[in-house]
């Protein structure tokens, strides 16, 4: 029998959408019936409903809102993260202070309100993409191998490769990326135990750089040292991280 000339569609991910308040539900429903590859299975209006509706309907994707009255989203997400057959999930939000706590409970996106058709389609283009990454992936890092980051009306992705430095500013940290700069709601120390060790380092307790940023060590006397960046800056290393630094220099 002849092989058939092209690969079949795939199924729609079956969705399940969860949101406490009925005219967001609503507006949801209109968007997600615009966008191709999703089916909507059902709606919760909580996320004790949610949890049930997860187990009666094994959905492909959650729609998750984060702020809802006793059991949040975060809550619903945790409880899910302990699952082997966990649907994805994109959190809907009008708050983008969740972001860090989102992403590390392995969400695929984080949707800010009020929704866009476009910004949603892409969202669950990641959940397709990443459907398919993961049938083919080694284990996943124990380390940070991405930031989602508030930049205009939504967030976006900085992989954690493309971060040159990371500077601290009170409760945020800023991230560089080339020519751009992010800031992110996370205190340096609590970032720098989630960051991979072999690909940074931390040189001063205001400032981590990505190792291959680093360009060459300089002795400024009396014991003070700074490294010497890629892009030519001279940034002063503090004396609790110098024998981390210079033990990366082979010194």
């Amino acid at each position: 029998m002849a092989e058939p000339e092209g690969m079949a569609p795939a199924a729609p991910l079956r969705t399940l959408i969860v949101d406490d308040e009925p005219l967001a539900v609503e507006r949801m429903q209109v968007i997600c019936a615009r966008i191709d590859g999703i089916s909507v299975i059902g709606t919760a209006s909580d996320g004790q409903a949610a949890l049930r509706l997860i187990d009666a309907l094994s959905p492909d994707l959650v729609l998750l809102d984060l702020t809802m009255p006793e059991t949040d989203g975060l809550t619903v997400a945790r409880t899910l993260g302990g699952r082997t057959a966990a649907p994805a999930v994109i959190f809907v939000t009008a708050h983008d202070e969740f972001a860090v706590e989102a992403f590390d409970l392995d969400a695929v996106d984080y949707v800010l309100k009020p929704v866009a058709p476009d910004r949603l389609q892409r969202a669950v283009t990641r959940v397709v993409s990443r459907r398919g990454e993961r049938a083919q992936a080694p284990a996943a890092s124990q380390w940070l191998e991405e930031f989602w980051v508030p930049h205009r009306s939504e967030l976006v992705r900085v992989a954690a490769a493309e971060v040159q430095r990371i500077d601290a500013e009170r409760d945020y940290v800023r991230l560089h990326v080339g020519t751009q700069s992010y800031l992110l709601l996370q205190t340096i120390t609590s970032l720098e135990d989630r960051l991979d060790p072999e690909r940074f380092i931390r040189i001063h307790r205001s400032c981590i750089l990505q190792r291959s940023h680093v360009s060459g060590l300089r002795h400024e006397g009396l014991g003070v040292w700074s490294a010497e960046t890629a892009d030519g800056e001279a940034l002063r290393i503090g004396r609790t991280y110098l024998p981390g630094v210079k033990k990366m220099a082979g010194r």
